[in-house]
Parts: C-alpha cells; structure tokens; sequence
C-alpha cells in the first residue's frame, strides 16, 4: 500500500499523553508541523519544573516544621528532670524513707531507658506516630496515679492511710516510659530529617537539649505558680496534687500534637543510598535481597501504563520500599550488636549517666546535709533551694548541650558518607572492611567529637570531686553552684555527644534502634548509683539527732569520690573504642 503524503489538520488532535497531565493545556502552534508538539514539550517541561520545586519546599516546610516542633515537645516532654523540686516533699509529707524515695526515682530512671530499644526499632521502622500517641497515653495515666497517690497522704506503714509505696512507683513508672516515647519519637525524627547535612550536630542537639531544659521551666511554674498558701497567706511548697494534675493535661496534649506533626522527610533517599553503597561494594552480590531486586524490575521505567498499571507498579515499588528498609535496619542492627566497640561505648556511657541522674535526682536532699543549722531553723537561702538548682542543672546541661553540638558541627573533622559500611568486622559488612579506607576530608583545623566527649566527661568530674572533697560543706550559698554548674555542664554535653557520635559512626539509618540500645545503660547506672547514695545517706544518719535526716559530708562524701573514678574510667574506656585495636581510627572512621 503506497505511504501517502501526511496532511495537518488546521487543529491539532489532542495528545494523548497531554490528557492525561490533569490541568495541562495544549498550546495553540502558530505554524504547522513540529512546532506546536514542541511548544507542549516546553509547556511540560515548565510544569514539571514547578511541580518539582512545589514538592521541594514543602518537604523543607515540613523538615523544619517537624524540627521547631519537635524542640517544643521536648521542652516539655523533661517534666522528669525536675523530680528533685517535689522528691524532698515525699520525705516531708508522705513520710517515705531515703530508700523509698529512691525507689520512686529509680523505678522512672529504669522505665525512662528500658523501653528506647523497641521505641526506637518502632520510630525507625513505623515513623514518629505510634511513639507519639503511646507517650500521650503513658503521661496521662502516669501523672493521674502519682497525682492521686500524692494526695492520699502517708502510706500504712508510715503511720498514715494513704496509698503504698508501690502505688507512686507505678506511677512513675507509667510517667518515665511517656518521656522515652515522646524522647525518641522527636530526637529520631531529626536525626534521619537531617542526617545527611553539615549540621546534623545542631539538629540532634538542639531538642536534647530543649528535653533537659524543661526541668527548668517547670520547677519554676511549680514553684510560683502551682504553690500552697499558707495560714498567714504567704507562699509555700509547690502544690505536688495539681502540679501532677497539669503536667498530665500538658503532656497529653503534646503527645496527640506530636503524632501529626512529627514528619520524617526523604527517608526512602537515605535507605536507596545506603543500599546502592553496600550494591557497589559488593556486598549484596549473591544474596537473596540481591537477587529479589532483579527479579522484581524494581527500577524500570514504562513509557506508557495505563492508570491501574500505574497503580499497581506503585504499589509494588512502595512494596519494594518496605522490603529494602526492613532488610537494611536488620542488617545495620545486626552489624551493630556485633561491633565490639559499640559495647565499650556504652560501658563509658553507663558509668557516666547514671551517676548524673543520681545526683539530679537526689540534688534536693544533698541541700540539707550541707547547712545542718539553715535547715533547722526552717529558713531557706533562695540560692539553696532545690528549685534554684534544678534550674541551674536544666540551664548549665541546655547551654552545653547546644554548645558542644554546634562545636560537633564547626571543629569536628568532616565523615565521609557511610563509612560506618567499611568498618564493621562481621559477616554482614565483611567485605566491605577489607576495602582500603576512604581518605578524610582534611580540614586546617579541627577537633575530634571524641575530645570533646572526653573533656566534657572531665567537667563532669570536677564538680563531683569538689562536692566529695568537703569543699561546699557549710558553704552551700556560696559554692553549691558551681557542683551543679559543673555535673549539669558535663551530663548535658555527655548526652549530646554521644548520639552525636553513634549517628557519625555507625549512621542514621537504623538511629532510632541503635541509641536505643546505647541508652539502656543509664538505667542500670542510675539504679545503682541510687542505691549507693541512699546506702551512703542512711548510715550517716547513725547518731544523727534527727531521724531520717542526715547532716554532714559523711552522707555524700564516698559517693561522689566514686562518682568521679567511675567518669575517669569511662574516658579510658572510651578511649580505647577510638584509638584501641579494632577502634575507630585504625578502622579510618573518622570521629
């Protein structure tokens, strides 16, 4: 059959891939042939460009969205750091014993860290979500029993009717998994929001340190705003009753806020790099996820599919998404359960936290031991006075905590990008550690994120040292300050930089998991050091004249001294992890 000459219609037919571009629209061709195809062609191209930068600043709107909010949530969320503002009242009021105190304290140290393994492997695995509603439902049945179990009055075996010990440490237990849910919801979400930019120190730092502040602000709103009147109508104690009443109504609200506004943003680039580093280096050649991928034609572009085509090939790469996420978070936490310097990490960390936690905790009733004649006499100095130190603690740990994540950003040397894939020494990453090692970036100067943590460990110990030295003793007003100065500086840097430096070394990826898992530690350190202290009060009240109430450097003395041999070992510890055989460095993972 003889090919005819082509004829152009006067009006062009409707493309038929321009109708199915909802809201496209055809442009009229001033000539014939090409040039009308070529104007839609332009026309296209300009949509999509729009389109595509449309789509760009909405995930920036929601990246820093998620990031103002989550600083908001967790300035709130560390309703728990301010334990030491009503815990003496516990001694006053309830009648509770040293040790029963620490009970309470201990049980919501514990719950605080015990369940950021499995919140994080939910946050990492299911988004910010579930932790968020889970945390709203914790602080509102928590604070609703210690609330309750607060007004009751003195226990049975006090002498009184109220509620059993048990009862406020069940509560705290509920009100300490609330703070580690709403912690790790908003601290994951900005570490894979920005993970992959130069200020990935500042974005974790900056809500871990607005957690530590919250003790801050809420001391103070107890303190002058939820108080008991007295007879002559002047201002007492915080009111423990309807300060549990509104940190309840607080943080429910922040929990339901945080479930809608805590987005994670290009997660699905940070799985796609991570699986395309370990395809280059060999790693995934022969094995099952491997061999699933071909076969899946993940990847492949169609010129043309119909609307159900499109449907299901979304499906199946969303599918494919899922499966690539889940097989790489098992393989990075398996990576990281099997790297030996991820356990001399945490041993440091252990010893560090759980003495910090101890001494905030108990802050409240050191005061008293210090000035046996002030507390006697019933007269507070203001800048001895537990909600002043609470605030200095929350101030000193927020200020180093922003501090030395910024430092984290500026002076430490830059990381290549997944160098945590050449160093790990198991059957996952193997091969990938037999590669030579990526050179560092060299930089004219710079400052490891592991000297920091080291001289921040430091800090930490001067003021334990000058508290155990008897150096404070019966100069409280003019000295206390600076222990708390000095702890709170030191524990705020210590907990910025150590998630700081789990997302350097081994990603951010599987985060949520791994600084789950690292923070454990500080529960089982905070149990101990609680009992050391309550051991080390209740014998020097031997001979005391008040029951219960110990004066003098004997009550804390041998405690604190340990305290500081324990931050001196850590920094050993922690050295050995950087500079040690099979450490960092020899491994060329920079820090």
């Amino acid at each position: 059959m003889p090919v005819r000459k082509l004829e152009y219609p006067t009006k062009e037919p409707e493309d038929e891939h321009t109708s199915l571009i909802p809201g496209s629209q055809r442009i009229a061709s001033p000539g014939a042939g090409s040039g009308g195809h070529e104007g839609r062609f332009f026309e296209h191209v300009a949509e999509g460009i729009q389109q595509r930068d449309r789509a760009l600043l909405q995930k920036e709107i929601v990246r820093y969205g998620s990031f103002i909010w989550a600083i908001i949530s967790c300035l709130c969320a560390g309703s728990i750091t301010a334990f030491s503002l009503y815990g003496h009242m516990f001694q006053e009021r309830l009648r509770f014993t040293q040790y029963q105190v620490n009970i309470v304290s201990i049980c919501a140290i514990i719950a605080l860290y015990l369940p950021v393994p499995l919140l994080g492997y939910m946050s990492d695995r299911f988004g910010p979500r579930p932790a968020s509603i889970l945390s709203a439902v914790l602080f509102g049945v928590g604070y609703f029993i210690a609330a309750f179990a607060y007004k009751s009055g003195p226990p049975a075996e006090a002498g009184g009717s109220g509620w059993p010990v048990w009862v406020m440490a069940l509560g705290f237990i509920f009100i300490g998994s609330g703070t580690a849910a709403m912690y790790i919801a908003n601290v994951t979400t900005c570490a894979k929001n920005f993970g992959k930019g130069k200020h990935k120190g500042l974005a974790l730092s900056a809500p871990i340190a607005a957690f530590g502040l919250g003790g801050m602000w809420q001391s103070q709103v107890g303190t002058h705003l939820i108080y008991e009147t007295l007879p002559d109508g002047s201002r007492g104690d915080v009111d423990v009753h309807r300060y549990f009443l509104f940190l309840a109504g607080l943080l429910i609200g922040i929990g339901l806020a945080d479930s809608f506004l805590l987005r994670i943003v290009g997660e699905e680039e940070l799985i796609d790099e991570a699986i395309d580093t370990l395809e280059r280096s060999g790693l995934l050649d022969g094995s099952e996820f491997f061999e699933r991928r071909g076969r899946s034609g993940y990847g492949t572009l169609h010129d043309v599919r119909r609307p159900s085509q499109a449907s299901l090939d979304l499906a199946a790469e969303e599918t494919e998404q899922a499966r690539k996420k889940a097989w790489l978070l098992n393989a990075e936490t398996k990576s990281f359960l099997l790297d030996k310097t991820v356990w001399w990490l945490a041993g440091g960390f252990f010893l560090v936290s759980g003495a910090g936690d101890s001494y905030i905790n108990n802050v409240g009733t050191i005061i008293p031991t210090l000035s046996p004649a002030m507390q006697r006499s019933g007269h507070e100095v203001p800048s001895t006075s537990a909600a002043t130190h609470v605030s200095i603690i929350a101030v000193t740990s927020t200020l180093s905590r922003v501090l030395f994540g910024l430092l984290s950003d500026l002076v430490a040397p830059a990381a290549e990008a997944h160098q945590h894939r050449r160093g790990y020494a198991t059957s996952v990453s193997s091969s990938i550690s037999s590669l030579d090692p990526m050179p560092a970036t060299r930089q004219p100067f710079s400052i490891s994120r592991m000297t920091l943590l080291l001289f921040s460990t430091l800090v930490m110990s001067g003021g334990q040292v000058l508290l155990a030295s008897g150096a404070v003793q019966d100069h409280a007003a003019s000295r206390f300050w600076i222990v708390s100065s000095l702890i709170g500086a030191g524990y705020g840097a210590v907990f910025s930089l150590v998630p700081i430096v789990i997302s350097v070394v081994y990603g951010v990826e599987g985060f949520g998991t791994h600084w789950g898992i690292v923070a454990v530690v500080p529960a089982v350190g905070a149990a101990l050091w609680g009992v050391i202290y309550a051991t080390v009060y209740e014998n020097g009240t031997k001979g005391g004249t008040e029951a219960g109430v110990c004066h003098g450097a004997q009550c804390y003395s041998i405690t604190f001294w340990a305290m500081a041999a324990s931050a001196w070992v850590a920094c050993l510890m922690w050295l050995w992890a950087w500079r040690g055989i099979g450490g960092w460095t020899k491994r060329g993972i920079v820090v």
